[in-house]
């Protein structure tokens, strides 16, 4: 197979005509889903009624665009710009692509989730593409009010594969250090199934009892044991029709696991004190923060279990892994907290860039609570670093003075992080630290 860089790109053979894309828009007109259609050149030949609605702008138009100067605001193709870029890899293979970017949008930055397929001629040569939008709501790559934030590659990559397990029924396992968030990934996964209209229903696993665990789950009849006056529907009959969020299931007692394998398996299962089986109807998507590997290994998990619940196992990243995200999530944070008390906090430089060099071993979880604590101390509705009491020596404030090359040095020798994440912390673009980092002979 020749490399992309081989194929010919738009030579007479390989042109998309005017009556066959006029064609294809008329036929994808019927799709909900904006769509449009491109040559090989990254051109934007046409697109249909649901892209101009979604996507489209009255003072920029598309028609011939390059892809990436209207989705991405680029002047070179993605992959150039260190993306992924399914038109290249449709090119080597002449198979579909998918990926999860992020789209500049008439609504700010969007989380888009693109599917591209090639145009084969009678040839077998790819003479354009027809590529497929859809938006994630449940996530924002912008500061918001509710759900998921993030922007960064590791964010994205989880959402990516969120996208692609949400439709099916196969049960997920969410694998990640404490305060990670695995509940409102749990809940996405649930908003983007065919279950969304069902309930979302979450179990504590951590420190519950054998019968605790056994009665909450299933239910228990009328007189099964002392207290129990009256039937009460379990956990499993109330995500009827839903999905069941396990959180922690590293602690469900061993004694009980055999109950759970054998609700997964067969999707029955009896209330404490009952004699009835009883039909069961739920997506599982289970979360711990134990190593279930090693778990299985020391015959302190089931095995059989495991493996039953880890069709899918999305990793999820801590804090420390995307740094980036970190000026979005406080301000995120911080709004959240403004919406409740009513009073609207910011955050210096010089607090953001302790933020930053934290290694946030507690996760976004330790981020909400430094934040709710430092708001108590900004009587005058600025969080600076003396506010936020971390438990680690805060960095050197960045350079007040533009030209203090020897404070600008000390500050990038201890910084901890990437480029991107230095340039947010000093408030510049990754352009001028880079010209700043040249001046002052660190590049």
């Amino acid at each position: 197979m020749p490399s992309p860089d081989r194929f010919p790109m738009n030579t007479p053979h390989d042109v998309l005509q005017a009556s066959e894309v006029q064609a294809l828009i008329s036929y994808l007109d019927h799709e909900a889903a904006p769509t449009i259609v491109m040559n090989t050149d990254y051109e934007i030949l046409a697109a249909n009624t649901a892209y101009q609605r979604q996507f489209g702008a009255a003072d920029k138009p598309y028609v011939g665009t390059k892809c990436y100067a209207m989705s991405h605001h680029y002047d070179r193709p993605c992959d150039q710009a260190g993306e992924h870029c399914p038109m290249r890899n449709a090119l080597a293979t002449h198979a579909p692509d998918r990926v999860l970017h992020i789209h500049h949008t008439p609504r700010g930055p969007e989380h888009v989730d693109v599917e591209l397929r090639p145009i084969v001629d009678a040839g077998h040569r790819v003479v354009g593409f027809v590529e497929r939008l859809q938006t994630v709501r449940h996530a924002s790559a912008q500061p918001s009010g509710k759900g998921l934030v993030g922007s960064s590659p590791a964010f994205n990559r989880v959402l990516g594969e969120l996208r692609r397990v949400a439709p099916s029924d196969l049960p997920v396992l969410l694998l990640g250090e404490s305060g990670t968030g695995k509940e409102l990934f749990a809940r996405a996964v649930h908003e983007e199934s065919a279950r969304a209209r069902g309930p979302f229903v979450v179990v504590d696993c951590s420190g519950l009892t054998e019968t605790l665990f056994e009665s909450e789950l299933f239910g228990y009849e009328r007189g099964a044991f002392t207290g129990a006056s009256h039937r009460k529907p379990g956990l499993v009959e109330t995500a009827q029709g839903g999905t069941l969020f396990l959180d922690e299931i590293g602690d469900v007692p061993l004694s009980m696991q055999v109950k759970l394998l054998r609700l997964i398996e067969s999707g029955t299962y009896r209330r404490v004190g009952g004699v009835e089986t009883l039909q069961a109807d739920f997506r599982l998507v289970a979360a711990t923060h134990k190593p279930l590997r090693e778990m299985v290994e020391n015959k302190a998990f089931r095995e059989d279990l495991y493996y039953r619940i880890s069709a899918f196992p999305i990793r999820l990243p801590p804090l420390r892994e995307r740094r980036e995200d970190i000026p979005m999530l406080v301000e995120s944070l911080l709004a959240r907290s403004a919406s409740v008390t009513g009073k609207r906090m910011h955050l210096s430089s010089a607090a953001l860039a302790t933020l930053m060099a934290h290694d946030w071993p507690g996760n976004i979880r330790e981020l909400r609570n430094v934040l709710e604590r430092a708001r108590l101390f900004a009587d005058d509705g600025e969080i600076r670093p003396d506010h936020l009491h971390l438990d680690v020596a805060a960095p050197p404030p960045p350079p007040a003075e533009p030209g203090d090359d020897a404070g600008f040095r000390d500050y990038v020798r201890r910084f901890k992080g990437s480029r991107k994440e230095l340039a947010t912390a000093l408030g510049m673009s990754e352009r001028s630290l880079y010209r700043r980092l040249k001046a002052a002979a660190l590049d």
